[in-house]
């Protein structure tokens, strides 16, 4: 038995969500579910006495809904909530509002009766689970054991290397990979940017649905215009691309400009989108025209392709640990000697633009 389990407290108005959820957290001997709860009050009595080191909290409740809870959690006694929801685009703008309210990640309601969408299900629970253990919302760390290494990587997705050299052209693509936290540390960076910044394409693990809602929010806090990608849209200067949640989102190049590729395919190191998917395919596509930046999360996704990409020539930045919520994603990389320079979150936005500049 490990010493050090993750206690998890699921908070959700569905018994057989509950029952769903703790079975599929507990198939992790790392993980242990303290209690359950079916409503916020009762989680609030739960907690006076024993604090959990992770709270799953359904959106939609009775007496009290998730936001305000969270909202109550993060003013007094802040712990790593993951927000659960139903797969609606309704609903994705309401997780939005519990990202920018402290909560540190979102996953889907695992769906029964469909058993692939249940076993990806299971690894992205758990996965995210062991994320927000991590994540520094009250400056406690949990000592949670490293991944298990066999997973698909991005050859699984990416299509065989043409062999052929890219020439340099005067626009530069810049590629950013992001996780757990990293939808707020995006807003900061984003916002930092002026109109004409040289196109950006970005993955944030986020579920389906939830990637465009986070596009529109972005697009209207920043200068820079802001949307989910499409399969064939152009890299533009002054434009992101985010990449859709359940979708592997791949940079090629057609002449002298760029676009993406947006496709199904296998979960590519527990995630879709992946990172490496779209920085590997960069490295390939762009080789010393890009600028990889990886950025806060749980895991390993990025670490390969950053890499690659600098033996490509690309300019490579690392977010440091002070300003990660967690620091997996850009640990791997440093430790793989993919990143360049290590920099914290908020000077990213002035290293993009002067990488991007060279």
């Amino acid at each position: 038995m490990l010493a050090n389990k993750i206690r998890v407290l699921i908070v959700d108005d569905s018994a057989s969500v509950r029952q769903t959820m703790k079975a599929i957290l507990e198939e992790d001997p790392a993980i242990e579910v303290m209690a359950t709860a079916a409503d916020p009050f009762a989680a609030a009595r739960l907690i006076q006495n024993e604090i959990p080191d992770v709270i799953t909290l359904d959106v939609e409740m009775p007496r009290m809904d998730g936001i305000t809870f969270l909202r109550k959690i993060m003013s007094q006694c802040p712990i790593p909530v993951v927000m659960c929801s139903s797969l609606t685009e309704e609903g994705s703008a309401t997780l939005i509002q519990a990202l920018e309210a402290g909560a540190v990640d979102v996953i889907l309601k695992p769906k029964m009766g469909v058993a692939d969408h249940l076993n990806e299900a299971r690894d992205t629970i758990r996965h995210v689970v062991k994320g927000a253990a991590r994540a520094r919302v009250d400056k406690r760390s949990a000592n949670t054991p490293r991944e298990p290494q066999k997973k698909l990587t991005a050859d699984a997705v990416l299509p065989p290397p043409s062999g052929k050299a890219m020439a340099r052209t005067t626009e530069m693509v810049v590629c950013i990979g992001a996780s757990t936290g990293g939808t707020e540390a995006l807003r900061e960076v984003l916002e930092a940017l002026p109109a004409n910044s040289p196109g950006i394409v970005i993955v944030q693990h986020m579920p389906e649905k939830f990637t465009s809602a986070f596009a529109r929010r972005l697009d209207s806090l920043c200068e820079v215009s802001i949307k989910e990608a499409e399969n064939g849209d152009t890299v533009m200067r002054g434009h992101v691309l985010i990449a859709p949640g359940g979708k592997h989102t791949m940079l090629e190049r057609q002449g002298a400009r760029y676009l993406v590729s947006v496709r199904d395919g296998p979960l590519v190191s527990r995630h879709r989108p992946s990172v490496d998917v779209l920085f590997r395919s960069a490295a390939r596509s762009a080789g010393s025209n890009a600028v990889g930046i990886i950025m806060t999360g749980m895991g390993d996704d990025g670490a390969r392709g950053l890499l690659e990409m600098k033996e490509a020539g690309a300019r490579t930045i690392a977010q440091d640990e002070a300003s990660s919520i967690v620091f997996g994603m850009p640990k791997e990389a440093i430790a793989r000697g993919g990143a360049e320079k290590i920099v914290p979150l908020g000077t990213i936005a002035r290293e993009l633009l002067r990488a991007a500049a060279r």
